[in-house]
C-alpha cells in the first residue's frame, strides 16, 4: 500500500499555537499548520469538511518535501508545526518524515488527532510529537458509533497511551454538541476518566459547536453549557479546564491550582500575560505547572 498523498498538502496557515488549542505549549509563539486531506472518521458534525470530506485533487494542490516545510516554518520564525485541518492518522508517514526534519532544524511538532488508530503506527507517530491534542468527542460507544462512524474504547486506549507512555505533551478537545454529548452526567463520566487514567493535570478544553457538515439543524453551543462543564470538570479534579470557540476570558485562561493566581491571561488566541514564563512555576507560590514551556 502507497500513500499517495505524501509530499502533497492543502496549504499552509501560520497561527498561534494556541489556536490548535494548546494551552500548555509554548504559549504566545506561532506554529505553521498543514495538512493533506480525507479522514478516517465519518463525523456528521464535522467542523472542517471542505478538507476532511474532500477528494484528493481537489484540495492538494501543493507539492512539497518534508524538509522543505521545516526550512518554510524556520523563514516564518515558527517555533514549531502541526499536523493538523485532516486527521495526521491518515498521512502517518509523511508526518514522521516531516516531524524529523524538523526536529533536526530544532523545531517541536505537534499532531491535531481524533486519536483513532492502531498501535504500531501509534507507537511510530507519537514517538516523533512534542505536543498532541487529540480529541475525546463524547464519551459513551452509542454517540461515537452514531456520529463519528468509531469507537470510543479505541480513542480512550490512544489517549492513555500516548498520556503514559510517550514524552508527548497532551490536552484534549471535547466539542460540546446541544443534546448529545452535553448532559451532565456524560461530562461528569468523561471528566472522571480522565482523572483516574491520565491524571488531573492533562488541560481539558471544552469546545462550543456551530452547524455544520450534516448537523446544520442542531444549534450553537451556549457559552452558558461550556461554563457549567468547566464548573463539573472542575468539580471532578481536573485542575485546567477551558471553554473554547466562546469568548470567555476566565474560562481561557490559566490560573494557578495552588494558589489560585492569573498566570496566563489570552483574549481568544492573544496572550496578553504570562507570568509563568519558561520556569513552569506559579511565581507567587512555586506550585508546578504541568506543560512545555521552553
Amino acid at each position: 500500500m502507497v500513500l499517495d498523498t505524501y509530499g502533497r498538502c492543502s496549504g499552509f496557515g501560520l497561527d498561534p499555537v494556541e489556536k490548535k488549542p494548546l494551552y500548555h505549549f509554548l504559549p504566545g509563539t506561532q506554529v505553521l499548520s498543514f495538512g493533506t486531506a480525507g479522514c478516517n472518521l465519518n463525523c456528521r458534525f464535522c467542523q472542517n469538511w471542505d478538507i476532511s470530506k474532500a477528494r484528493e485533487n481537489n484540495r492538494l494542490t501543493t507539492s512539497v518535501s518534508p524538509g522543505e516545510i521545516a526550512d518554510l516554518a524556520l523563514r516564518y520564525r515558527a517555533k514549531s508545526v502541526a499536523f493538523t485541518y485532516n486527521d495526521p492518522t491518515i498521512f502517518a508517514e509523511y508526518a514522521i518524515d516531516t516531524a524529523r526534519a524538523c526536529h533536526a532544524e530544532k523545531l517541536r511538532t505537534i499532531a491535531v488527532s481524533a486519536g483513532y488508530i492502531c498501535a504500531e503506527p501509534r507507537r511510530e507517530m507519537y514517538a516523533v510529537m512534542d505536543g498532541a491534542n487529540l480529541d475525546l468527542k463524547g464519551f459513551t460507544e452509542d454517540f461515537y458509533w452514531r456520529l463519528t462512524g468509531a469507537h470510543l474504547r479505541d480513542v480512550l486506549e490512544t489517549i492513555a497511551y500516548v498520556c503514559n507512555e510517550t514524552k508527548c505533551w497532551v490536552e484534549l478537545t471535547t466539542l460540546l454538541i446541544p443534546g448529545h454529548n452535553d448532559s451532565d452526567g456524560e461530562i461528569r463520566n468523561l471528566s472522571k476518566w480522565i482523572v483516574e487514567n491520565v491524571g488531573p493535570d492533562v488541560p481539558l478544553h471544552f469546545s462550543a459547536f456551530h452547524p455544520d457538515w450534516k448537523m446544520r439543524n442542531v444549534p450553537r453551543t451556549p457559552a452558558t453549557t461550556l461554563q457549567r462543564a468547566r464548573e463539573i470538570a472542575c468539580g471532578e479534579g481536573i485542575r485546567f479546564v477551558y471553554t473554547g470557540n466562546v469568548r470567555d476570558r476566565e474560562g481561557g485562561s490559566t490560573f494557578c491550582p495552588g494558589c489560585g493566581d492569573l498566570l496566563i491571561e489570552r483574549d481568544w488566541f492573544d496572550v496578553s500575560e504570562n507570568t509563568v514564563g519558561e520556569s513552569g512555576r506559579c511565581p507567587r507560590c512555586a506550585t508546578v505547572i504541568p506543560g512545555v514551556w521552553a
